[in-house]
């Protein structure tokens, strides 16, 4: 067991694990049946336990990346979508859309500790890579919320989480996620209304940057491996806005397929892969590979130059791999370098198939 792909299906209520051999071989190999509605990406642990929102059931599903099935539900506030591991893996984050709210679990006793109240519609999330901010996606008021988490990290203290800033996107701009970019320095939203992704400086909590794109409908960014662009996925167009990082500015879409949402790199080769939720396929798709619906759309960019044009810098190279319905979100995992239980994942599952051998 290497890198495996974990697709979000929203429609199916279903996680689909994809296990990868190589840049264009994929095999599905497990269907995880989880709660109704499920959103956002499977966030994970070192140890591979693995958290994603059921939005309709009003919990977290828990899976365990080594036997590849749920192991428990955690109850949670109305309409859970957005996740955030605290570092240190003793604390999760869940955005409650429904709620107004942002629950923080206990994930070793599986349990709810508190509801910290935000403004209304918060969607997904991000944590600062020291761990000691969060910044939640107020969909419904157009500001991003950092939250203060250090009580928690330093005391164990859930009752001191608050709200210390708002990052004001705009009245209407509807942002839905955000990604901070590898340095740790900046953050990129991805907005529903309006046809710009905003550059957030974290360290003065200052929007630095509107970079214009196609259109509106923004739903998730991903960062290329050396950091050098942000990959923002555009659901209306179906494309993913290619932006350079040091000059700010869009330099190429890549057609992906209908409804693009959910994003994310595989570190080891660069490659991307984009969830397509459309539930058809429109007819005047003139993209050479004919994109399918239900299906995450692999994107390679090996000898592509993405600062200039499909004409000038090389046009891209495609897979698609069939997954649930209405995928929304997907994860890379890597279980090369994470333990279980001490023991390395790759081996505990080699170990575990040998022990039902010789139990057969």
């Amino acid at each position: 067991m290497t890198v495996e792909i974990y697709s979000t299906d929203t429609d199916s209520g279903q996680i689909t694990v994809i296990r990868k051999d190589g840049p264009s071989a994929h095999e599905v190999r497990k269907e995880i049946s989880v709660g109704n509605a499920p959103r956002g990406s499977v966030k994970f642990t070192r140890d591979g336990r693995g958290f994603v929102s059921n939005t309709s059931t009003n919990t977290v599903s828990e899976l365990d990346a080594l036997t590849r099935r749920e192991v428990a539900r955690i109850t949670v506030g109305s309409g859970p979508r957005g996740l955030g591991i605290v570092p240190g893996e003793r604390y999760l984050l869940v955005s409650n859309s429904g709620s107004n709210t942002v629950s923080v679990v206990d994930l070793e006793s599986r349990t709810e500790l508190t509801q910290v109240a935000v403004a209304r519609d918060p969607r997904h999330m991000a944590i600062s890579k020291d761990g000691r901010h969060a910044y939640v996606c107020i969909w419904g008021s157009g500001y991003i919320a950092k939250l203060d988490l250090s009580g928690l990290v330093d005391e164990g203290r859930p009752e001191t989480i608050r709200e210390v800033a708002r990052i004001h996107i705009g009245e209407d701009s509807f942002p839905y996620s955000l990604n901070i970019d590898r340095t740790g320095k900046r953050a990129y939203v991805a907005c529903n209304a309006i046809a710009e992704m905003p550059v957030i400086d974290l360290e003065t909590d200052t929007v630095i940057a509107r970079v214009p794109v196609l259109a509106d409908g923004g739903r998730a960014v991903a960062f290329t491996t050396d950091n050098r662009y942000a990959l923002l996925t555009l659901e209306r167009n179906s494309v993913i806005a290619v932006v350079d990082t040091d000059e700010l500015k869009a330099t190429r879409n890549i057609p992906v397929g209908p409804g693009p949402r959910g994003i994310a790199v595989d570190d080891n080769d660069g490659t991307v892969y984009c969830g397509i939720s459309a539930r058809t396929v429109p007819d005047d798709d003139q993209v050479e590979f004919k994109f399918s619906p239900h299906t995450l759309t692999v994107v390679h960019l090996d000898g592509v130059d993405l600062s200039m044009s499909a004409e000038e810098g090389g046009q891209v190279q495609y897979d698609e791999i069939k997954v649930g319905y209405g995928p929304c979100s997907v994860s890379v995992f890597d279980a090369a370098e994470i333990s279980y239980d001490g023991t390395k994942l790759n081996q505990a599952a080699a170990q575990l198939s040998e022990g039902a051998k010789a139990a057969g």
